[in-house]
C-alpha cells in the first residue's frame, strides 16, 4: 500500500481519538457528578438504606384495598409461578390481582387458571383484541376491569401496584409500598434486583451490575435532587387518586398511551408532571437483603438486544417526543442522561473502531510503513483523564455489584464490561432503525422477551432464591376461582 493510504489512516485515527476522547470525557464527567452527589448523600446520612422487619411488613394490615396489575402475553412458562408466589407471600385479604391475558393466547390463560388455587383475590381479565398490542394497551384493559369492579362494589382501591409476568415479588414489598403511599407518596418505586445466572448463561447476569448501580446510586440521587422518578414498571405503586388524575386528563379516560413502548418509564414522569410526590423506597430486611423485585432477565444475545432496543427506543427517542424537557434543572439533567443512549452507542462504536485502527497502524509501524503521529499535550491529557475516569467507573461497578451479589459477581462485572458495551452498541443501532420506521408510519408493538425460568421454581442450571409462603397461607385456606372476561 502507498504511503498516502497510511497517512490518511493515521489522520483518521487522530481525528477519531479527538472526537471519541472528548465525548467520552463529557459522559464521564456527567457520571462523576452523580457519583459525587451520591457520596455527599452517604456522608451526610441522607442515602442511608433503612433497616426494616421483613416478617412484620409481610403480614402488616394494609391501609386500604390494593390492586395488582400483571399484563401477560405468551407467558405460559412463568405466569403460574408468579401468581402462586405472589398470592402466597402476600396474605392480605384486601388485595386483588388482575392478570391481563389476550384472547388469542390460550396457553397463558390455561397456565394462569391452573395457578388460581381457588383464590378469590385473583381475576383473569381477557383482552378483547388479539395480541400483542402494547403493554400499555394491556394495562389500560386492566384499568377498565378494576374501574368496573369499583363501580359495581362501590369500593375504591387505595393504590395500584405494577408487576410483570416473570417477577418474584418480595414478601415485604407490598407492605413497604403501602406504607409509602399511606405516607403521602403518589408514586413509589422499589429496587429491582436481577438474579445472577449460571456460568453458561452468564451473559444474562450483566443486568446485575447495571441495576446494582442504577438502583443503588442513580435513583437515590435522582430522588434526592427532586427530579421526576421513572418507573421500572415492576415493584412500583401508584395512588389511586394519581392514576385517576392521569386517566381524566386523557380523551379516552385511560391512564396509558397505547402506542408507548415504555409506559413504565413515562408513568413516574407523568405523575411528577401533574404535581404528584414520587419516592424511591430502598430498605433492607433483618437478613440484610434488599426489599426488591427479583427476576431472571434474558440470557440470549438476541433477546437481550431486543429488550434493550425497546428501552432505548422508548426512553431516548420516543421519550424525547412524548415527555419533552419540562421541569427544572434537575429534571433536565436527568432526562438528558436518560436520552444519551444512542449517542453513547455511537461513541463506543467509534472507540472500538479506534482500537482496531490503532492495532493496524501499530503493526504497519513495525514494518516501517509509516511514522506514528505525535500526540499533542492536550490529547495526552485527554487520554489520561479518560483512563482515570474509566478506572473510577470500574471500581464503583465492582463495589456496587459486590455489595449486592458477592465478590464473584463483582469480578464478573468487570470482565463483562466489553460485552456490555457491544450490547449497547447493537441496541442503539437497532433503536434508531426502529424509531425511523415509526416516523414512517409503522405501528408500535409489544416486542417482548421470552421468559422460561422463574425464581420461585427451582431449575437445576440456575441459582435460585426461593421464599416460602407461611404454612397458613399455603394450606390453611379454601378459596374459589373468580374469572372474568
Amino acid at each position: 500500500m502507498g504511503s498516502d493510504f497510511w497517512q490518511i489512516l493515521a489522520i483518521l485515527q487522530y481525528e477519531l481519538l479527538l472526537f471519541a476522547g472528548i465525548f467520552f470525557l463529557i459522559g464521564a464527567l456527567d457520571d462523576f457528578a452523580v457519583d459525587l452527589a451520591w457520596l455527599w448523600l452517604k456522608l451526610t446520612g441522607r442515602a442511608r438504606t433503612a433497616k426494616v422487619n421483613r416478617t412484620q411488613l409481610q403480614h402488616s394490615e394494609l391501609s386500604g384495598p390494593v390492586a395488582v396489575f400483571v399484563p401477560a402475553w405468551q407467558e405460559s412458562e412463568v405466569i403460574s409461578e408468579t401468581i402462586r408466589h405472589l398470592l402466597g407471600v402476600w396474605p392480605q385479604g384486601n388485595i386483588r390481582l388482575y392478570v391481563g391475558i389476550y384472547r388469542n393466547d390460550p396457553a397463558t390463560l390455561e397456565a394462569a387458571s391452573a395457578a388460581a388455587w381457588g383464590d378469590a383475590r385473583l381475576r383473569l381479565v381477557i383482552h378483547d383484541r388479539d395480541g400483542p398490542s402494547t403493554k400499555a394497551d394491556c394495562l389500560n384493559r386492566l384499568y377498565e376491569a378494576m374501574s368496573d369492579d369499583e363501580n359495581r362494589s362501590r369500593m375504591r382501591f387505595q393504590c395500584v401496584v405494577f408487576h410483570d409476568a416473570e417477577d418474584m415479588v418480595d414478601p415485604a414489598g407490598l407492605g413497604l409500598l403501602d406504607w409509602a403511599i399511606a405516607q403521602g407518596a403518589d408514586f413509589a418505586q422499589l429496587p429491582v434486583e436481577p438474579l445472577p445466572q449460571a456460568s453458561r448463561d452468564w451473559l444474562g447476569s450483566h443486568y446485575c451490575e447495571e441495576f446494582a448501580e442504577a438502583h443503588g446510586k442513580a435513583m437515590v440521587v435522582r430522588d434526592a435532587v427532586g427530579a421526576a422518578l421513572p418507573s421500572a414498571g415492576v415493584g412500583c405503586g401508584v395512588s389511586r387518586a394519581a392514576l385517576l388524575q392521569l386517566a381524566d386528563a386523557k380523551p379516552d379516560g385511560l391512564p396509558f398511551e397505547p402506542d408507548s413502548l415504555t409506559e413504565d418509564y413515562e408513568l413516574g414522569l407523568a405523575i411528577s408532571g401533574q404535581g404528584g410526590t414520587c419516592r424511591f423506597v430502598r430498605a433492607r430486611g433483618e437478613d440484610d437483603q434488599l426489599i426488591a423485585t427479583r427476576a431472571y432477565f434474558p440470557s440470549r444475545l438476541s433477546e437481550i438486544v431486543r429488550q434493550k432496543t425497546r428501552w432505548v427506543h422508548g426512553i431516548a427517542l420516543q421519550g424525547w417526543d412524548r415527555t419533552g424537557w419540562t421541569g427544572g434543572v434537575a429534571d433536565t439533567w436527568m432526562r438528558a442522561r436518560d436520552r444519551r443512549g444512542p449517542l453513547t452507542a455511537l461513541v463506543m462504536a467509534l472507540g472500538y473502531l479506534l482500537l482496531v485502527l490503532t492495532l493496524i497502524i501499530s503493526v504497519a509501524g513495525q514494518f516501517g510503513e509509516l511514522r506514528p503521529i505525535e500526540l499533542s499535550p492536550f490529547v495526552i491529557g485527554l487520554l489520561a483523564a479518560n483512563l482515570a475516569f474509566f478506572a473510577w467507573r470500574v471500581a464503583l461497578r465492582f463495589a456496587f455489584t459486590t455489595r449486592n451479589y458477592g465478590l464473584a459477581e463483582g469480578v464478573f462485572a468487570i470482565i463483562r464490561l466489553p460485552l456490555t458495551n457491544i450490547i449497547a452498541i447493537m441496541a442503539g443501532r437497532r433503536a434508531v432503525q426502529a424509531y425511523w420506521r415509526t416516523l414512517n408510519g409503522s405501528a408500535a408493538e409489544w416486542d417482548k422477551t421470552r421468559h422460561s425460568s422463574h425464581p420461585a421454581k427451582p431449575v437445576s442450571h440456575h441459582a435460585t432464591i426461593t421464599v416460602q409462603a407461611p404454612a397458613s397461607v399455603q394450606h390453611g385456606v379454601r378459596r374459589r376461582v373468580q374469572n372474568t372476561g
